[in-house]
């Protein structure tokens, strides 16, 4: 019988900061590019947090704020999208 191994998981804690922000969520190939599906939460002197655990792996993300697309300012790894701009880059080692 094949041994059957469990994808390890890592938690990270996705940051941002945006003082005037009315909304922020957090969209990326792990729920597919929604920009409603995962609300960040306002935490003080406005910065906005999402604590994810995922299964180790590669990801790209992007912040929805107040209805437009931002990368993470604090996260130089990107990658060029289909639409000519770019997406934030995570990388979760096991």
């Amino acid at each position: 019988m094949a041994k059957v191994t469990k994808a390890k998981k890592r938690g990270f804690t996705f940051k941002l900061r945006a003082v005037d922000a009315n909304n922020v969520y957090l969209a990326g190939d792990f729920n597919d590019w929604s920009t409603d599906s995962h609300p960040m939460k306002k935490v003080r002197n406005g910065e906005w947090e999402k604590r994810m655990t995922l299964p180790t792996g590669k990801y790209e993300y992007k912040f929805y704020v107040d209805g437009a697309w931002k990368v993470d300012p604090n996260n130089d790894q990107v990658s060029k999208n289909t639409f000519g701009t770019y997406n934030s880059v995570l990388s979760l080692i096991a």
